[in-house]
C-alpha cells in the first residue's frame, strides 16, 4: 500500500510539473492592432524562471550554469533563450547541455513579467529596476516598438526576415499576461513556397497506416521528407514518383534543409521521365 500511494504521489507531482500555464500565442489574421507594439519573433526555446527554477514551456527543467543564473530575479520572467538568428539547433542543444561553458552563448530575452501588475511597460520596468542592482548579462529585456499601422508591421516584418529573422509578434501593451493562448499577443511570419520532385513513398502509422505516412522530395537542398498538408484522398492517391510538388516552409535549418516542410500541391506540367 505504501508504495501504490508513494506512485501515486509522484505521479501527481510530475503531472503537477508538466502543466505549466504560460502566455501562447495565435495568429496575426489582421486583426485591429491599433495602439499595439511588435518585436521580432526569436526562434530559440521558450524560457520561463518560476523566482527559483528555469523551465521549458512544456514544464521541464532546464540545468543552466550556476553563473547563468546566479543574478536572476526571486519572481517570475518568461522568454526566450536564444543566441543569433538561424542558430535553433546549437540553441536547443545547449539548453539540453550540462557542460558550463556552452551556456554563456545565450541569454534569456525577456518580453514579460507574468505576475507584476500593470500594463506591459510597467511589469517589464519591475525588471528594468531590479537589473538597475543586479546587472547581469544573461537578461535582456526585448525592445517593444509601437505600432503606427499595418504597413509598418510588414514594413517591420520585412526588415526581420531580410536578416533570417523567424517572423515578428505584435501585442496589446494594456492587457495582462494571461496564462493561456491569448488574443491580445499574436505572431507574423511569411510562409515561403518551393518546388521539389518526389522520389519515394512511405507507409503510415495509426490513423494513417494503410494510407501514405509522407514523402521523401528533392531539389536543390537535397533530400527532405514532407509529411504534413496532405487530405485523406491525396494519403490514397498521393503525388506520383517523378511529379513535382510545391511545398511551403518557414525557414531553413543550419544544414540548409527547408524547416516545416508542407505540401501544397502537384505540379501537374513536369513531370521526370
Amino acid at each position: 500500500m505504501n508504495l501504490l500511494r508513494a506512485i501515486l504521489i509522484l505521479f501527481v507531482s510530475i503531472k503537477a510539473y508538466a502543466d505549466i500555464d504560460v502566455m501562447l500565442l495565435k495568429n496575426y489574421e489582421n486583426q485591429n492592432i491599433e495602439g499595439w507594439v511588435m518585436s521580432e519573433k526569436l526562434d530559440g526555446v521558450r524560457g520561463y524562471w518560476d523566482g527559483t527554477q528555469l523551465l521549458t514551456r512544456q514544464g521541464q527543467r532546464l540545468s543552466p550554469s550556476a553563473y547563468f543564473i546566479k543574478d536572476f530575479p526571486p519572481f517570475a520572467i518568461d522568454g526566450e533563450l536564444f543566441s543569433e538568428r538561424n542558430h535553433f539547433e546549437e540553441i536547443s542543444s545547449i539548453t539540453k547541455s550540462f557542460k558550463g561553458n556552452r551556456w554563456e552563448k545565450l541569454k534569456l530575452y525577456v518580453f514579460d513579467v507574468p505576475d507584476a501588475k500593470g500594463n506591459l511597460f510597467e511589469r517589464l520596468d519591475v525588471l528594468k529596476t531590479y537589473l538597475s542592482s543586479h546587472p547581469t548579462p544573461y537578461i535582456q529585456i526585448i525592445e517593444q516598438i509601437p505600432v503606427r499601422d499595418k504597413a509598418h508591421l510588414y514594413e517591420f516584418l520585412k526588415e526581420v526576415e531580410a536578416q533570417q529573422g523567424e517572423g515578428v509578434v505584435v501585442r496589446n501593451p494594456h492587457a495582462s499576461y494571461e496564462k493561456k493562448r491569448s488574443a491580445h499577443i499574436l505572431k507574423l511570419k511569411t510562409a515561403y513556397d518551393e518546388e521539389c520532385t518526389v522520389i519515394a513513398h512511405h507507409k503510415g502509422k495509426g490513423q494513417f497506416e494503410n494510407v501514405m505516412g509522407s514523402l521523401t522530395c528533392q531539389n536543390h537542398r537535397g533530400e527532405f521528407k514532407i509529411g504534413s498538408g496532405f487530405n485523406l484522398n491525396e494519403r490514397e492517391n498521393p503525388p506520383s514518383i517523378g511529379s513535382v510538388i510545391t511545398y511551403k516552409y518557414r525557414g531553413v535549418t543550419s544544414s540548409g534543409k527547408p524547416r516545416f516542410a508542407t505540401y501544397w500541391r502537384v505540379r501537374e506540367s513536369h513531370q521526370i521521365k
